[in-house]
């Protein structure tokens, strides 16, 4: 009888196949990477450098955007959670957006048939913005949820886990190595650059949309329960431990988004080896990886974010201040990459176990609204680190005229403050926010296990 129960109450054993982890993982890497390329710095460097559009309009442009994307998240989330196909609630989102969201990324890059003043590159900025994102929230997103789908147990869903990160290490270094070694100087021509971005683009399509014929979603609807959009996304900001993570979750997508911007400038005016730097960032997102996967058992999920908040807080402040010195550079990039890796294991972690903590309180299964509420929370950091960089540089005497290694000593210095100032900042107020985290401790033990329990039923 003790055998039987037993072997009753044992967490249900689920295979995924690798093929399929493989291929969302690579999926997933392609959708981050274009909109990596485009909304981490390159359009607005391409736009405002090269294309010769003034910095307000171009902070204009994602002010405008960040109000978008108050409503076309959330409402993607709840429509993709209702959503009913023979291939499941996000696979059709993923395989048919594919082909628009790489035309609308290669078309990105060239000067489109208006003209060149400042109302039609204004125009076209906006557009171009608009149209890639409404694609991107609905791959990206149907990507982001698919492991909650494709497995119920955690220890399944951390096995995709660990490949998705593996490949976000690609995502990561190519905006980070790639764009500032292609991108068109002023005056240049700039067919190599658009040629270029053209065949990364047509990968990117081939791979995610044949990444959709190698996985399939497990669970089609989690639950009976049909709440109308407002009442879910009021139920998500009633959760405290989404509150939190929102804290978190709005600044890993904003340090992303302006350290992968700050970087093309840095590169242009300081003399730190580029593949110095960018070896230290690959040995520090390999190590980081390694530690949280370590301590992730012995100190829980609060504490390792604590940490690497505070360690990544330290290292950003010392290059706002000291950063044009090679060596306290290197140890910056360092600490950068164990940071990184902190947010590409450590917080799909926080929000499964907070999508977890919901399903205990409401009795629904919603990642689809949690994923919109989030992209409602985080693409206005993506818009609010663009205006940012470009309006502080400008403010210390940058000139987007002047070629590479020409700006002022002041102007230099506006570069570091513009790039790791705020940063700093916002790392630290996630520090503290995470002492209000209440999803941890053998409480919170005792409740996942319930839970699981639960989906074994």
């Amino acid at each position: 009888m003790n055998k039987n129960n037993g072997i009753q109450n044992a967490e249900p054993v689920e295979n995924v196949p690798v093929s399929g982890k493989i291929w969302l993982s690579a999926a997933d890497c392609l959708c981050g990477m274009l909109n990596g390329l485009l909304t981490g710095g390159g359009m607005t460097y391409f736009f405002t450098k090269f294309m010769g559009l003034g910095e307000e309009l171009a902070s204009v442009v994602w002010i405008i955007f960040a109000i978008w994307n108050a409503f076309n998240d959330p409402l993607f989330g709840y429509i993709s959670d209702r959503t009913k196909s023979k291939l499941g609630r996000r696979i059709p989102y993923i395989r048919y957006g594919s082909l628009f969201y790489a035309l609308i990324f290669v078309l990105t890059w060239v000067r489109w048939p208006f003209g060149g003043s400042q109302t039609a590159l204004f125009i076209q900025m906006l557009s171009t913005l608009f149209l890639f994102d409404t694609f991107y929230t609905a791959i990206a997103t149907s990507l982001y949820v698919m492991p909650y789908t494709m497995a119920v147990t955690n220890k399944a869903r951390s096995s995709i886990f660990v490949w998705k990160i593996g490949f976000s290490l690609i995502s990561m270094a190519v905006p980070l190595v790639v764009f500032p070694l292609i991108k068109p100087e002023v005056g240049t021509d700039p067919t190599r650059f658009q040629l270029i971005m053209t065949g990364i683009g047509v990968v990117s399509f081939l791979v995610i949309f044949g990444s959709t014929f190698f996985y399939k979603e497990k669970v089609q609807d989690e639950s009976a329960e049909q709440m109308g959009i407002l009442r879910s996304v009021v139920e998500c900001f009633k959760n405290r431990a989404f509150v939190v993570f929102e804290i978190l979750s709005f600044t890993v997508i904003f340090i992303q988004t302006i350290l992968m911007q700050g970087v093309i400038y840095y590169f242009d005016e300081f003399n730190t080896p580029m593949p110095l730097a960018y070896g230290a960032l690959g040995l520090g997102a390999v190590g980081g990886i390694v530690l949280w996967i370590m301590m992730l058992r012995p100190w829980g999920v609060r504490k390792c974010v604590t940490v690497m908040c505070v360690a990544f807080a330290a290292a950003a402040a010392a290059m706002c201040a000291v950063g044009q010195f090679t060596p306290v550079a290197l140890v910056v990039f360092l600490l950068t990459g164990v940071g990184f890796a902190g947010g590409m294991y450590l917080v799909p972690i926080m929000n499964g176990d907070v999508i977890d903590y919901d399903e205990l309180k409401t009795g629904a299964r919603r990642e689809g609204i949690y994923a919109g509420v989030n992209s409602l929370i985080t693409k206005p950091a993506i818009s609010l680190a663009n205006a940012a960089f470009v309006m502080i540089a400008k403010w210390f005497g940058y000139n987007t005229e002047l070629q590479a290694g020409m700006q002022s000593a002041t102007a230099k210095h506006g570069i570091l403050v513009a790039w790791m100032a705020i940063p700093a900042v916002l790392l630290i107020i996630s520090a503290i926010g995470m002492k209000f985290y209440p999803l941890h401790g053998k409480g919170w033990d005792d409740q996942k296990a319930s839970l699981a329990r639960r989906h074994e039923r």
